[in-house]
């Protein structure tokens, strides 16, 4: 399958970092401390903000100070990059590229260094939106940051609030089953295994992307 797009525009965790250890570990530790069944707090965390999170799963508790009780987002013991992620980034413009993440700027920032992956020049995080995913603002402010209109961006996402948020964002969307498995990325336009997936080359007229579907990988 191949795509024609003038940017890509990825979500961070479980697309371009494997931090799905880290995170569960803090959810967990988190969930039991404040008596809240886990598996609540699973149903509804991936790619969203821990803020929305904790409002959903514990309207009665104030969030900010919850954030701080949740751990040091800024922990790094066992990140990895996945595998292409790094030498996907390299290899793309610039100026054709962002990331809109549902993590925190210092979360972010810490978890990409750590992995030694670039920062790009546009960089969206929970501090930056008014309303993170699902709503479409994220990848909006992504798109308008590059000056790019969102239909003509392809965005990477592995959870299924940020599908529904490229989508409402006008985006195409190719689901990444990392963290999810691909029927729960169903409304993305396809869904691939990992970003290595991917075959992306630059040109006068753009992006092309090509990939390989999640049954072909």
């Amino acid at each position: 399958m191949a795509h024609s797009c003038d940017a890509i525009l990825f979500d961070l965790d479980g697309v371009l970092v494997d931090s799905e250890a880290v995170v569960r570990r803090q959810w967990k530790r988190w969930a039991e401390d404040r008596g809240i069944p886990f598996e609540e707090v699973e149903a509804v965390q991936t790619g969203r903000p821990a803020v929305e999170v904790i409002e959903e799963v514990a309207p009665h508790l104030d969030p900010e100070t919850e954030i701080e009780r949740l751990g040091d987002e800024r922990a790094t013991d066992g990140l990895e990059a996945f595998d292409g992620a790094k030498a996907l980034l390299n290899r793309l413009p610039r100026d054709r590229w962002a990331i809109a993440t549902s993590g925190r700027r210092r979360t972010a920032t810490a978890r990409m260094a750590h992995v030694g992956l670039p920062e790009p020049e546009v960089f969206v995080t929970a501090d930056d939106v008014e309303r993170g995913k699902p709503a479409p603002e994220p990848y909006q402010q992504a798109a308008t940051g590059l000056g790019i209109d969102p239909g003509r961006c392809v965005v990477l996402e592995d959870a299924p609030a940020g599908v529904a948020s490229a989508r409402r964002a006008g985006a195409t969307v190719l689901g990444v089953a990392t963290s999810q498995p691909p029927d729960a990325l169903a409304a993305a336009t396809a869904v691939i295994p990992h970003v290595k997936a991917l075959d992306v080359r630059a040109g006068d007229a753009g992006l092309r992307v090509d990939w390989q579907h999640e049954e072909e990988a």
